[in-house]
C-alpha cells in the first residue's frame, strides 16, 4: 500500500502502506469522526454508523484510478444504504463491501475486526505464539514445520523443521487450513498450548506456552563465489515495522565481515510500510529523489535520501512478479538512480498508495489515497518494473527448490544475479573503488560504460 501527503491529518492516526497482498497496519488506528458532508449531526445508530465511517473516508481522501467514482453518484449511494435496516453487524458489513465493490479497486478494502486484527499483526512485526513457521504439504495435505523462530517457545522445545502437526489442543489438524492452525496456535502471552508432532515413527506431545513473539524480516548470509569473492546476502520478505532496523543490523554485520557487494533479494516481497521501503532506500542511497507520491489534490509528498548510506559498495537486487508495491519503491529508486542492477523478472505492477483507517466497532478499512512515482517519474501500476537482466525461473524448479536453497547456488536466479555482480566487481577498479553518487564511478557501479 502507499505513499501519502505530508498533511495527512494526525489526529486519525493513519499508517501509510505500500504492499499489494492483504494491508496490514501497526496500531490500533484512532476512529473517524462522522459528519455528513453537510455538516448535520453524526448518526448515532449502529451499525449504520460504520457505514457512515466508511462513506466518509472514501467521499474525503479516495483517489479513483478506475473512472468509477462520482462525489455525486457516492451522494445517491449512501442515502440508499442508510435508508435500509440493518439487523446485525454483519449485514451491515456486507453493506460496506457492496458499496466499496462499485469502486472496482481491490486495494480498497473492508475488514471485519478479526481481519483487522489479523492486519495489525502481519505488519507490527510481532505476535503472540509460540514461533512456528507452518505450510501445508501439497501432497500429503498435511500441516509441516517450515522452522521455528529461532530463540522462540517452539525452538526451545526443540520442535524441528518438518514435523507434522497431527493435533492441536487434542483437535486432529486432517483438513486444517494454516490459516485454521494459526488461529488455535496463537493466543495470549503465559497462556499453554499442547501440539501433537509426528516426526518420522515418533509421536511427541510437546506443550508451549506462548510468548510475545519479534517477527523478522531480513536473513542475511555470506556467500563465497567460486572466484573467492565474498557476496553479502539478504533476503528481506516483508517491509514491517522491524525491516528498517534488521536492515541495517545485516549491513553492518557484513561490512564488518568485509564482503566484497550485495545481493538484495526481494522476490515473492509483497510490500508492508512505505516508510519502512524509504528508510531502507536511504540505507543504500547517499542522495537523490527515493518515491513522489500524488494525492486526488495534486499534492506531491516527495521522499529523498538523507546521505547516510551504510555502504557504497556494489549492489544486485533480485525480483520477480511478486515483488509488489514497497518492494518496487525500493528497487524503482535503486535502478533509477543506478544504484543497483536490477536480475530476475518484471515486478507485480502496484503503484498505488493506501491508508489504513479503525473504525468505532473495531473493524477496519485500507483506502487508495495516492498513486507513487519513481525517481524518474515512472507510473509502474499495472506494468511493473523491467529487470535489467532477466532471469525467470521455471515452475519446476520454484517447485524443486527447497526453502535452505533460497539464496544459495542451487537458486538459478541467485547464481545469476551473484554472476551479475562479479561483473561489476570486475569492471575498472570497482572491487577497489567502491560506488559513489555522483561520481565518476557511477558507470563501474551499475556495470556499463556510460554515465
Amino acid at each position: 500500500m502507499g505513499g501519502a501527503r505530508s498533511r495527512m491529518r494526525a489526529q486519525t492516526g493513519l499508517i501509510v502502506l505500500v504492499s499489494a497482498g492483504v494491508c496490514a497496519a501497526t496500531a490500533v488506528m484512532a476512529r473517524e469522526a462522522v459528519t455528513s458532508p453537510g455538516g448535520s449531526a453524526r448518526i448515532l445508530e449502529s451499525p449504520k454508523e460504520v457505514i457512515d465511517q466508511t462513506w466518509q473516508i472514501v467521499f474525503r481522501d479516495y483517489l479513483d484510478v478506475n473512472g468509477k467514482y462520482t462525489p455525486d453518484r457516492w451522494r445517491t449511494l449512501r442515502r440508499d444504504v442508510l435508508a435500509r435496516s440493518y439487523g446485525s453487524p454483519k449485514d451491515a458489513y456486507e453493506a460496506i463491501r457492496g458499496m466499496l465493490a462499485s469502486l472496482d479497486d481491490p486495494y480498497t478494502r473492508f475488514l471485519d475486526p478479526r481481519e483487522f486484527k489479523e492486519m495489525q499483526i502481519d505488519t507490527s512485526g510481532e505476535l503472540s505464539g509460540v514461533g512456528i513457521q507452518l505450510s501445508l504439504d501439497k501432497d500429503t495435505k498435511e500441516l509441516v514445520v517450515v522452522a521455528p523462530i529461532e530463540g522462540s517457545p517452539a525452538s526451545k522445545a526443540g520442535v524441528q523443521p518438518k514435523d507434522v502437526i497431527t493435533a492441536i489442543d487434542g483437535k486432529s489438524t486432517k483438513g486444517m487450513s494454516t490459516e485454521d492452525a494459526v488461529k488455535l496456535i496463537r493466543g495470549q502471552e503465559g497462556t499453554q498450548v499442547n501440539l501433537t508432532l509426528r516426526r518420522k515413527a515418533q509421536v511427541l506431545e510437546v506443550p508451549l506456552t506462548r510468548e510475545r513473539i519479534e517477527l523478522h524480516a531480513v536473513e542475511h548470509q555470506i556467500n563465497t563465489t567460486p572466484e573467492g569473492l565474498k557476496v553479502g546476502y539478504i533476503r528481506l520478505k516483508q517491509f514491517n515495522a522491524n525491516a528498517t532496523k534488521d536492515m541495517r543490523k545485516a549491513v553492518r554485520e557484513l561490512e564488518a565481515q568485509g564482503v566484497d557487494g550485495y545481493v538484495l533479494d526481494l522476490r515473492s516481497n509483497p510490500g508492508g510500510l512505505l516508510m519502512a521501503s524509504v528508510e531502507i532506500a536511504r540505507q543504500w542511497l547517499n542522495e537523490g529523489t527515493i518515491v513522489s507520491t500524488k494525492t486526488r489534490s495534486g499534492i506531491t509528498d516527495v521522499k529523498r535520501a538523507t546521505g547516510r548510506a551504510l555502504t557504497t559498495r556494489p549492489l544486485v537486487v533480485l525480483v520477480n512478479e511478486g515483488s509488489a508495491s514497497a518492494s518496487e519503491i525500493l528497487s524503482g529508486a535503486l535502478q533509477d538512480n543506478k544504484r543497483a542492477l536490477l536480475v530476475g523478472q518484471k515486478t507485480f505492477g502496484k503503484g498505488l498508495v493506501q491508508s489504513v483507517r479503525g473504525l468505532s466497532d473495531g473493524s477496519g478499512m485500507t483506502v487508495t489515497i495516492a498513486k507513487y512515482l519513481t525517481p524518474r517519474g515512472r507510473d509502474i501500476h499495472k506494468y511493473g518494473i523491467d529487470p535489467d537482466v532477466p532471469a525467470k525461473m521455471s515452475e519446476q524448479e520454484a517447485q524443486r527448490l527447497q526453502l535452505e536453497d533460497i539464496g544459495t547456488r542451487k537458486d538459478s536466479q541467485y547464481r545469476t544475479a551473484e554472476t551479475t555482480l562479479v561483473k561489476q566487481l570486475r569492471t575498472a577498479g570497482s572491487v577497489l573503488k567502491a560506488y559513489s553518487p555522483g561520481s565518476a564511478n557511477v558507470p563501474a557501479a551499475v556495470g556499463t560504460g556510460k554515465p
